[in-house]
């Protein structure tokens, strides 16, 4: 069966690759108002404003190919990395080159590597689950770095887990400048079990907000040239069943001892090591589980007629399952790479100026806590494609205090212990429509 899916996505790719209907065309989160990104440092919960756009800053294409600029910094906040790494997210001035009709590879699959393995629809990189490092158990330590070492490379380290303390609320960090996310781009104070209380002292959005009863966003590209989308989709390939959690196929060995590795214990507890996990091919037979590859074909939003996608996995509680979003191998031919120029004759893809979204179908704004005696929060489900304006007012219509909510960030937050007691409103506007949603304040 998956041969004849396999066979289908090529031909259906093909017919709905139209140039300004491709997704991998109009998918991105192009940077048109000059959004700038911003860091923390360690000990500052006020972030520093940068002078280097977010985003994306072109898209341009050609009959087979497709052009992404980025300097790989996104619209939310990044930093502090806590674990010592003394990088910071620094442009990194890139041109990617993508197929616009992804083929699957159909002999030997190519292995994810260590770098880049795709990005995200805001341009930022997405890496694999390592981090470099493996047991070495001549010397009973762990060696490797970054983007590569030493390591015996029998027991593989997974970056998830061992780094968590390293990334910052958005679950990313930098390795050499190169800010990246090895797993679910949501923000840790998102997650059902929060995990990581980075987000108490250092504030930041996630690229979007899992919402569990609405097909995910699609947010971002393999190297292979397929989709990438977060943690919810259709149960079946055609569309049907209903909203489900699409659910990885690898589960942890239940082992206690590692040959030629450490024990299990709790330094180095079970997932530690990529090689904790194992394949179960009779889970990808059911329909909301994955393939080896963390991926199937389906019909999403952005793709009715269907095509190969993979999914950014979590488990109930939301928190990253492995193997994360792409890997350990891809589904499809590798084909994108990094580029220092364009050589061929290309088109300037330009978003419409219209509003992108239905607001209030796409950003379904929830407002918590409601009542509420201190702060409220502003949350949108969607992601926000252009800067939204948020406006609180009070019940005679008299401005308040209003906050931008810049492309790609999901929350805005109101301290309302100055006001009194009563019935307020919240707004959210692109300039052309907008959503309104009444608050109680109570003291």
């Amino acid at each position: 069966m998956k041969n004849t899916f396999a066979l289908f996505s090529a031909l259906l790719i093909t017919a709905v690759a139209g140039a300004q209907t491709n997704p991998v065309i109009t998918g991105w989160m192009q940077n048109t108002t000059n959004i700038k990104g911003r860091h923390y440092v360690n000990g500052n919960s006020t972030p520093i404003n940068d002078n280097v756009l977010a985003n994306i800053q072109s898209v341009k294409y050609s009959t087979n190919s497709v052009y992404i600029a980025t300097n790989g910094i996104p619209a939310y906040i990044t930093g502090p990395f806590l674990d010592g790494n003394p990088s910071l997210a620094t442009s990194q001035a890139t041109i990617f080159k993508f197929p616009l009709n992804p083929v699957q590879n159909t002999g030997t699959p190519s292995p994810t590597t260590m770098g880049n393995i795709g990005i995200f629809i805001n341009g930022v990189a997405l890496f694999d689950y390592r981090d470099g490092v493996s047991w070495q158990s001549t010397s009973s330590s762990l060696k490797g770095g970054p983007l590569g070492g030493t390591g015996d490379g029998i027991w593989n380290r997974d970056a998830v887990v061992a780094e968590r303390a390293g990334f910052d609320c958005a679950k990313g960090h930098p390795a050499m400048g190169n800010y990246h996310h090895h797993q679910n781009p949501s923000a840790f104070k998102l997650d059902l079990n929060v995990v990581s209380t980075i987000c108490n002292l250092y504030d930041a959005d996630g690229l979007y907000v899992i919402d569990s009863s609405k097909h995910a966003p699609l947010i971002g590209f393999a190297y292979d040239g397929f989709p990438i989308y977060g943690a919810y989709a259709y149960k079946n390939v055609d569309g049907t069943g209903g909203i489900v959690r699409m659910k990885s196929s690898y589960t942890l060995r239940n082992i206690t001892t590692r040959t030629s590795g450490p024990n299990v214990n709790a330094n180095y507890p079970l997932g530690y090591f990529r090689e904790d996990y194992q394949y179960n091919a009779t889970s990808a037979n059911t329909p909301d589980y994955l393939d080896e590859h963390n991926g199937r074909f389906c019909v999403t939003p952005e793709y009715p007629n269907g095509i190969y996608c993979y999914f950014a996995t979590v488990d109930e509680k939301w928190n990253s399952a492995y193997p994360y979003a792409v890997g350990p191998t891809f589904y499809g031919v590798k084909s994108a790479a990094k580029v220092n120029s364009i050589t061929e004759a290309v088109t300037t893809y330009t978003p419409s100026t219209t509003s992108v979204f239905n607001l209030n179908e796409e950003l379904n704004m929830v407002v918590f806590p409601n009542p509420s005696s201190e702060f409220i929060a502003v949350q949108t489900a969607g992601i926000t494609r252009s800067d939204m304006e948020v406006n609180l007012y009070d019940m005679n219509g008299k401005l308040l205090e209003s906050k931008i909510l810049h492309q790609g960030s999901t929350i805005a937050y109101f301290d309302v212990r100055l006001l009194y007691s009563g019935n307020y409103v919240v707004e959210i506007t692109d300039g052309t429509k907008r959503i309104t949603k009444k608050i109680v304040l109570t003291k």
